[in-house]
């Protein structure tokens, strides 16, 4: 290639980050006329979009944590009244924040957006929220602030290093994951074990890239595949919601957002919860249909040259029934290989002298 690759450098993923460009069934009319393409648009929306995100996107992560906390888990007296909403009212919230009832308000119907990060740490302190639901809160606030205009990114290329990476892992299931969770390459081992109805070569062609969220909640197989499927989806949303955070003005990012909100509810649910969680390391049970249960360790790697980009890997322990059932599979795998090749190979008969 003429080409020193460098040693690609990963770091474990803390965080991801999300917008809510389209936030529910029901949800805002510029957000489905994006959707619906930029030939809908009249010149008062492309300029409504160009210039301000869409409403509530800060105010409902803000209500929906708000409804996850009790006041009796943070010390305020209830008095056993009838409470109209689930959780924390506003003003016990900009109690427990140091901040002005109304100040809060503004900030929650997104009539203020420059919220100070001391404000917005004691917010989080106030919500008991988690270090990714911390950062998501920042992140919503920094990106509310500046103009957006929506424009489509550069087709994503996988990072050649990342490449070069994946090329020495034969035995260990791998993918390399785009922005969007596209899959943009991926080992024998990783395909066999994780997606195994799709076409292999399918990530070599752009059009064709598999979706790896959209997997998770269209494909039948993969229901069957994780034993805790529920959990398994809740962190893909989790952590999709933490990515479009960061990317607020990308349209495909939008498109598939909307696109899985319109077709599965099981994702539209669990993207109304408003929850964000980071995808570093995680154990799943899985149920292969070639061989059967094992226990994998997935690993979220983030490239530093190309932050978009993730390198996933699944593990098992050693000397474990589904180290033995990755090894099978792996097995399987050559021997499958053997008999493609072999059929393709040219055949003579015998060839008389």
């Amino acid at each position: 290639m003429g080409q020193v690759l460098r040693p690609p450098r990963l770091q474990a993923v803390g965080t991801d980050h999300p917008s809510e460009w389209v936030e529910d069934r029901a949800g805002a009319r510029l957000s489905l006329l994006w959707l619906a393409g930029p030939s809908c648009l009249s010149t008062r929306d492309t300029c409504a979009m160009n210039h301000r995100r869409p409403p509530g996107e800060l105010g409902e992560f803000l209500q929906a944590c708000r409804a996850r906390v009790r006041p009796d888990e943070v010390g305020l007296p209830t008095y056993g009244d009838r409470r109209r909403v689930a959780g924390l009212r506003r003003e016990e919230l900009a109690l427990l924040a140091g901040v002005s009832s109304s100040y809060y308000t503004r900030l929650e119907q997104g009539q203020s957006r420059n919220a100070s990060p001391q404000v917005l740490s004691a917010l989080a302190r106030a919500l008991q929220l988690s270090p990714a639901e911390s950062d998501h809160l920042h992140v919503l606030v920094e990106t509310a602030s500046r103009t957006r205009v929506m424009r489509r990114p550069p087709a994503e290329h996988a990072n050649p290093a990342l490449l070069e990476l994946l090329k020495t892992l034969d035995r260990v299931p791998a993918i390399i994951l785009g922005r969007r969770s596209d899959v943009l390459a991926w080992n024998p081992l990783g395909h066999a074990l994780l997606a195994d109805g799709i076409e292999r070569d399918f990530p070599k062609i752009p059009s064709r890239r598999p979706n790896m969220t959209e997997t998770i909640f269209l494909d039948p197989h993969s229901r069957e595949l994780y034993v805790d499927w529920t959990g398994k989806a809740r962190a893909v949303v989790g952590n999709l919601r933490l990515v479009a955070g960061q990317h607020p003005d990308d349209p495909a990012l939008a498109s598939l957002i909307g696109k899985l909100i319109m077709t599965s509810p099981d994702f539209s649910s669990m993207w109304a919860d408003h929850k964000v969680q980071a995808c570093a390391a995680a154990r799943y049970d899985l149920h292969h249909p070639l061989v059967g249960h094992l226990t994998i360790t997935q690993q979220t790697l983030r490239s530093v040259e190309t932050p978009d980009q993730t390198f996933v890997t699944c593990t098992t322990m050693a000397g474990t029934p589904s180290a033995e059932a990755l090894a099978l599979l792996h097995q399987l795998l050559g021997d499958a290989d053997e008999g493609y090749a072999r059929e393709r190979q040219p055949h003579f008969g015998n060839l008389e002298r």
